[in-house]
């Protein structure tokens, strides 16, 4: 689980490392998502993103995946996408 930010938005990836291929990929910038939420770069969308994706990822039969921050400091929206995931479900 591969964890981007910018000003404005935040994206998320499941990465299977031994084929080189994305799973699943969500961001902010999704329609789905994007509908829901007032603002699009604060921490609320930050765990809904992260909320959206355990819910599809444990669709595709995928309960357990490993973290990564891409460098990036774990609080804020890092933190919050990190603890929407595990909410709905998502281990690591």
């Amino acid at each position: 689980m591969s964890v981007y930010r910018s000003l404005n938005h935040c994206y998320v990836q499941l990465i299977d490392d031994q084929s080189g291929r994305t799973l699943l990929g969500l961001s902010t910038i999704s329609g789905d998502l994007k509908a829901g939420l007032a603002k699009t770069g604060n921490v609320e969308a930050a765990r809904k993103l992260g909320e959206a994706l355990a819910e599809q990822a444990l669709k595709l039969n995928i309960s357990r995946v490993v973290f990564d921050r891409n460098g990036f400091l774990y609080h804020g929206r890092v933190k919050a996408i990190a603890d929407g995931a595990r909410a709905k479900g998502l281990q690591f």
